[in-house]
């Protein structure tokens, strides 16, 4: 359905190197990355702390629009990134037993890395965000969406193809 957003406007500037890159790394980063710590980070740890964590995204987008893009920060925006600052650091001191699950069961112990990987999928949201603050200069929305989709297509497929070979697609019942 995004094929023909692919095309070039014919008002748009053609896509410089830097541009190339920047387009790779927002699919790289947001639609790929993103996928994998978030799958793998959500069954190592409780809904809580996945929450608390996620929840910092705002903060976290804020610091890299401040240190990349030179974005003024206010006194409010400061003291929002403190206090998801101080929820993260809370979940960390509280341990397991204080949100009420160590995380999957068949991962006894590993909340610590599942924690990581959120924080990790968080990273790559602010990314996928800051970046695109920055491409929607030089490209319009629609051509972003369909170029950052095709490199996470071509990103995924050799992942989707290694599962598609051993999987048992007669098992699948209508």
């Amino acid at each position: 359905a995004m094929l023909h957003w692919l095309r070039k406007p014919a008002n748009e500037a053609p896509m410089t190197g830097q541009t190339r890159r920047l387009v790779f790394l927002e699919s790289f980063l947001g639609n790929f990355l993103f996928s994998i710590c978030m799958l793998f980070g959500v069954s190592m740890t409780s809904a809580v702390s996945a929450g608390v964590i996620m929840a910092s995204i705002p903060a976290v987008v804020a610091l890299m629009s401040w240190a990349f893009l030179r974005e003024r920060i206010g006194l409010r925006i400061w003291a929002a990134v403190a206090c998801a600052a101080a929820g993260i650091g809370l979940l960390a001191l509280a341990g397991p037993s204080a949100h009420g699950s160590q995380g999957n069961v068949a991962a006894p112990g590993m909340a610590w890395l599942g924690n990581l990987l959120v924080f990790g999928a968080v990273i790559c949201e602010a990314s996928y965000a800051v970046i695109g603050k920055k491409l929607t200069g030089v490209l319009g929305p629609r051509r972003i969406t369909a170029l950052i989709n095709l490199w996470g297509f071509a990103l995924v497929t050799p992942f989707g193809l290694y599962v598609a070979w051993s999987f048992d697609f007669g098992s699948v019942q209508p």
